[in-house]
């Protein structure tokens, strides 16, 4: 370990013989002061400063400002922080291998040696976001989907199995296995890292950022770690530190227990509606209080999951005896869960009964009080108890209540294999078990399986237009299922295994039939989706699903039974059962007893049979033909992986930093616009920019795949970036897709055609929005594709974490408003042109002031001062490099 150990706390733990070498926090105390009540996720971020501590990245006056945090619980100071690992999944994993495979190309084309640009932290990539529910309610549903997405995906998983022969550090988990947060819970994380050198044996806790923002789940685990873009994880991996203000931390206690019938799932919908409440953007959130004491690992890994939902940066869990009892469960070695407990124990990590840490502010709930809830129809933070399900979805739609077979008469006609119905608004049209969030719970999908048991015994069946689906997040769900005896009665009830990965919940539901799609297009019907994921943004879950329900697995069987989300399931009938009998959903609901008798059958040997041989993949996997070279050779007939233009020029000086002059308005947006909103995802129009590149490529409509498929190919991105269907542009009225007005012709374009016509005529970009832009996943292309259309600032009223960062490393201006003002105050129409000065002639220093001096069409002028978003002196750096990965580059090339 490099520190230098100013404090003199590096101190030796001996278990069953084997000697730890790690830096006490007892023993920095003794210099520091009390450290006891400082929150456990800080004395994390205490212990990397002490292990790191060098007098250049950390001094001991940043060691200082940790303990002078519990002064005002707050602080403002910036500290480098080090993760032990990285997290990815293919969808952003690719990107960031591909430009990894740049910086090698740029590096060699340079005259510098190509093997130094190699992770040098532990890397693991999980394949998992590709497959899609092509096939369902079939036996053989999951083989083919399989072989669906080895046919469609053959060339990228080739450029990984490249990237992991090529690269140092970086392992692949092949496709077919899980969802990365679910394989990183149950096998990669370890509670405590461990490393070897000099031969040391080093202990620390297990820290890691992962490049989907759902990294958060293993803090279920007592593990610190967070979503970070593909940007900065790449920089992380090579090296860079994670530069971060020391955050404030919101307590949440929890007390009491779950009633009867009440899942995880109504517990975490109803956290992430009371701290989304609060507001807790950009803070740690810690849970403590003696409800923990009663809370299994895969409820904490529930609630942890979802941090972004609420909006914080982690959802953290300390640790204690039942994440033994988890480390155990899942096959960790002896040895691991002895060197887990002595160190927590020994570094005040472990969570003692009645310990209150200091906070920033906290909130509490006591569980007995939570309900059975959904959350929709297009925010995570919307809770809606079960009973008012259906009058939400009146209500929030603008829909008025009205008889179901009064709705649009004569419209909404299927016909489909010798079935004749009417669909209605409110039609459940996709039914998915879906997303790390709950699929990693045996408590609520044992309750679905249950309740399909039960269900199926009854007589009911799911309704024709349901199309449902079961994607868990790893092979073990279905060794408990079958030990349980509950498979057949889920695959009766259409709930066959499709996959292995994270489908409906990103928007790999795959096509509707055809019949449905055309009643839902020819009657405008707005239907929904009801699913066990984390997001249910507009436009996330299919392009026609405009209403979609996040809800426990359980309940998503239930709503596949009603058919209709009109239906208010907690009073009214699911259907009719054999004896010609209404069945209700308390007649089929299991009870407390049944489902932990089934919880009863997971086991040690389920967990170990199914990871014994993670690397390895199917004889598909296997079968990948792997170029052997340090430089990957590119295919310039390749619509999957394309050699990005990032790096060109890297060679010559960085570019200077001045004002900018006479931009457009490439879009004005509101609220909330997310990254799903900004970055490309789901299924690719054909009459799209991207279609349409892909058209003149020569790849069919039925091969086009997805955007998420495509990442590695920026031509596609770009051309995607700002085409959701559901984005609305105020300069064109509001309407939705991704449109805009070109200025002065004033004509309507794609935006990506309108930023190819400003870029060819010499004219830059910027764009403006509401509140909390780039909400959202942490997308690496939503800042990419936003540099890619020459946009060079983007001026919001307040920024997500993660895009804010994002922005500054591909070397995008991000700027914020001050409180009293936005476009809407400026009467913005999208007709100006924008001035950005303060830039030319001064320093770059974070959180500086900037001018805009907006020129309207009738040549008036206003000035408005703006807050640079560039937040830490490290990004400051980055942004005069040209971004993150330029920085690194230049710094491998000088060395």
């Amino acid at each position: 370990m490099p520190s230098l150990d100013s404090l003199n706390c590096q101190r030796s733990l001996e278990i069953d013989g084997k000697t730890y070498q790690y830096f006490s926090l007892e023993a920095a105390a003794s210099s520091l002061g009390d450290l006891d009540r400082l929150p456990m996720s800080l004395k994390v971020l205490l212990e990397n400063l002490l292990r790191f501590e060098d007098n250049a990245t950390v001094s001991a006056y940043d060691i200082k400002a940790m303990i002078d945090w519990q002064q005002q619980r707050r602080s403002d100071h910036e500290i480098q922080y080090r993760p032990a690992r990285v997290l990815m999944q293919d969808f952003t994993g690719v990107p960031a291998v591909v430009d990894l495979a740049a910086m090698r190309a740029a590096m060699a084309k340079a005259g510098g040696d190509p093997q130094k640009i190699n992770p040098l932290s532990p890397v693991d990539l999980v394949i998992d976001h590709s497959v899609m529910v092509d096939k369902y309610a079939s036996s053989a549903a999951f083989s083919e989907n399989v072989d669906i997405e080895m046919q469609r995906n053959g060339e990228r998983y080739a450029f990984l199995r490249w990237g992991q022969s090529a690269f140092d550090n970086f392992a692949v988990v092949p496709p077919g296995t899980g969802i990365c947060h679910q394989v990183n819970l149950e096998y990669l994380a370890r509670t405590v890292w461990t490393k070897e050198e000099d031969g040391q044996t080093f202990a620390f806790p297990d820290t890691l950022v992962g490049t989907d923002s759902h990294t958060t789940m293993v803090n279920g685990l007592g593990v610190l770690g967070w979503g970070v873009g593909g940007i900065e994880a790449e920089a992380a991996m090579l090296g860079q530190p994670v530069s971060m203000l020391i955050p404030e931390v919101i307590g949440f206690k929890l007390s009491g227990k779950l009633k009867p019938g009440i899942t995880a799932t109504d517990l975490v919908l109803t956290v992430t509606q009371m701290l989304r409440k609060k507001g807790v953007v950009g803070k740690f959130v810690e849970f403590y209080g003696d409800g923990l004491a009663d809370l299994p690992l895969a409820d904490r890994a529930t609630i942890a999951n979802m941090a972004p939902e609420y909006g914080a940066t982690c959802g953290f869990f300390p640790v204690d005896a039942i994440t033994l009892g988890y480390l155990r469960l899942s096959g960790r070695p002896e040895a691991t869960v002895k060197l887990v407990e002595a160190y927590s124990k020994a570094q005040g990590l472990w969570r003692e009964p009645g310990h209150e840490p200091l906070f920033s502010d906290s909130l509490e709930l006591d569980m007995d009080s939570v309900e059975a809830s959904l959350a929709g129809p297009r925010r995570p933070q919307d809770r809606v108890a079960l009973p008012q399900v259906s009058k939400a979805f009146d209500e929030l739609l603008g829909l008025q209540l009205k008889p179901a077979d009064g709705d649009k008469v004569g419209n909404g006609l299927v016909e489909q294999d010798g079935q004749r119905y009417q669909l209605q608004d409110g039609a459940v049209v996709i039914a998915a078990i879906t997303s790390c969030t709950n699929t990693s719970n045996p408590s609520v999908m044992m309750a679905a399986g249950l309740l399909a048991k039960k269900a199926v015994e009854k007589g009911l069946q799911r309704k024709p237009w349901v199309k449902s689906s079961l994607a868990p997040g790893s092979k073990v769900v279905t060794e408990y299922f079958a030990a349980a005896g509950l498979t057949r009665y889920l695959d009766e009830l259409g709930f066959d295994l499709v996959g292995y990965g994270c489908t409906t919940c990103i928007g790999n539901s795959g096509p509707l039939l055809e019949p449905i799609e055309q009643a839902i297009q020819k009657a405008d019907l707005t239907v929904s989706a009801v699913l066990s994921g984390n997001r249910n943004f507009e436009g996330r879950v299919h392009p026609l699903v405009k209403a979609n329900w996040l809800a426990s697995p359980p309940l998503v069987v239930a709503y596949a039974l009603a058919g209709n989300v009109r239906i208010d399931i907690s009073r009214e009938p699911l259907g009719t059962g054999k004896d010609g009998q209404p069945v209700y959903l308390r007649d089929i609901w299991p009870s407390q007893e049944e489902i932990s008798q089934a919880i009863a059958k997971v086991d040690t040997a389920m967990f170990r049979k199914e990871y014994a041989e993670v690397f390895s993949g199917d004889a598909q996997w296997q079968a990948i033909e792997v170029p052997q070279a340090a430089t990957y050779i590119w295919q310039p007939d390749s619509t999957y992986i394309r050699h990005p233009p990032f790096f060109e020029g890297i060679a010559d000086a960085p570019p200077h930093i001045g004002d900018i002059h006479g931009t457009r308005i490439l879009a004005l947006l509101g609220d909330s616009v997310t990254t799903d909103h900004i970055s490309p995802a789901g299924n690719i129009k054909k009459d799209s920019p991207a279609g349409r590149y892909l058209s003149e490529h020569g790849v069919d409509y039925q091969d086009f795949n997805s955007y998420g498929s495509r990442r590695g190919n920026h031509e596609v991105m770009m051309r995607g970036t700002f085409a959701n269907i559901r984005i609305r542009n105020e300069m064109l009225g509001g309407e939705e897709g991704g449109n805009t007005l070109h200025i002065p012709t004033g004509e309507k374009l794609a935006i990506y055609d309108a930023a190819m016509r400003y870029q060819s005529e010499g004219t830059p970009l910027v764009i403006f929005a509401g509140k909390e832009y780039g909400t959202g996943s942490s997308r690496d292309w939503a800042a990419k594709g936003t540099n890619l259309l020459g946009v060079k600032a983007v001026i919001a009223e307040s920024f997500e974490r993660i895009h804010r960062s994002n922005l500054v490393g591909m070397g995008v201006l991000p700027l914020q408003f001050g409180e009293e003002q936005s476009r809407k105050t400026l009467g913005l129409t999208g007709q100006e042109s924008i001035d950005i000065s303060g830039l030319d002639g001064v320093s770059l220093r974070p959180q500086m002031n900037l001018t805009l001096t907006i020129t309207r069409a009738d040549g008036s002028r206003e000035q408005v001062e703006v807050l640079c978003r560039i937040d830490t002196q490290n990004e400051v750096e980055y942004f005069k490099a040209g971004g993150i990965l330029h920085y690194v580059l230049r710094q491998l090339l000088a060395a």
